[in-house]
């Protein structure tokens, strides 16, 4: 079965459809919130939407970060592949240097909330990177994915959380609805 991405709001996390819905059903933003970072399709004109994807810093897994590489390229985005075992340093520095519209985690090892919490948790707490959309998906824990999980990622920070058995359409979707950074972003406190 396919679980669709949770994505937060300003307020609590309420499902997209009314009854009928299931408790881990998709999760989408109230249409008025402040975390609903939509805006126009394609990026500023005559600029790619730039992806910065790593996995967390546990993850020796690679080919989970060439196929979404070989997706975000697809639909016609710039990515930088930092590769698997990045250190979350490493990572928040190459954020800070590059200014992606999306930082993407991919995670295959089961540790995905323990190492995204920590990661994100660390992220945010750089001023100049907490307007920077980050996501992250995969495996979150050892016995797969769970709401609780992806809901302890979106409290801790990212925008949204694909399990991993989410359509990678959703995934496009997402990206493809983001609103793309000026050039020389600087964040936003």
């Amino acid at each position: 079965m396919k679980t669709d991405p949770v994505v937060p709001d300003a307020g609590p996390l309420v499902p997209e459809a009314g009854p009928g819905v299931p408790a881990a059903g998709p999760l989408v933003p109230d249409a008025g919130s402040a975390a609903a970072r939509t805006g126009p399709a394609d990026p500023a004109p005559g600029r790619a939407r730039r992806v910065l994807l790593s996995s967390v810093s546990s993850d020796a897994h690679t080919w989970n970060l060439v196929f979404l590489q070989l997706l975000l390229e697809e639909a016609g985005c710039e990515v930088v592949n930092l590769g698997a075992c990045v250190p979350d340093e490493l990572l928040i520095g190459e954020c800070a240097a590059l200014r992606p519209d999306l930082l993407v985690i991919s995670t295959v090892n089961g540790h995905g909330r323990a190492d995204g919490e920590r990661l994100i948790g660390r992220l945010r707490a750089r001023p100049e990177l907490r307007g920077v959309p980050a996501v992250i998906g995969g495996k979150l824990g050892v016995r797969g994915g769970d709401e609780e999980a992806g809901r302890a990622l979106v409290a801790a920070g990212f925008d949204a959380v694909f399990q991993d058995d989410a359509a990678p359409e959703l995934f496009v979707e997402f990206v493809r609805a983001l609103e793309p950074a000026p050039a020389g972003r600087v964040g936003t406190p």
